[in-house]
């Protein structure tokens, strides 16, 4: 009996421009504020018209909109770290969705990067 083996993928060629992917999961903080960003452009956009428009094209809740959209109201240094952490290989990320909106309540930019830089170094925000 014969034995034939088949490669399904080539030899992966090495070039140093080439990275390998990421492992791991993206942190729901950084899906969440990309997806506020997104609603914010549709709205822009005119493809929708205002936040009730969206809540029914998602088949989400006004209220859940609204909290999606809070994020927007980050510094936008803020808004660009965490859209930019890198991957979460085992758990989920130290600083969760709720601590997030406290943090975009705040009024001043000044203010939410102090809270930022506490959640942070906290590492148990939820």
């Amino acid at each position: 009996m014969n034995e034939i083996r088949f490669r399904l993928r080539p030899p992966a060629k090495q070039h140093a421009d080439v990275r390998m992917p990421e492992r791991g999961k993206r942190p729901r903080v950084a899906e969440v504020l990309a997806l506020a960003i997104g609603f914010d452009d549709l709205i822009r956009r005119g493809l929708a018209r205002d936040h009730a428009d969206l809540a029914r094209l998602g088949c989400i809740s006004k209220e859940r909109i609204s909290q999606i959209m809070r994020l927007l109201w980050l510094a936008p240094d803020i808004q660009q770290e965490i859209l930019t952490l890198p991957r979460t290989p085992r758990g989920r990320f130290q600083v969760g969705e709720v601590a997030l909106r406290k943090v975009a309540s705040m009024r001043l930019w000044s203010e939410q990067r102090v809270a930022w830089c506490r959640l942070l170094a906290s590492g148990d925000a939820t």
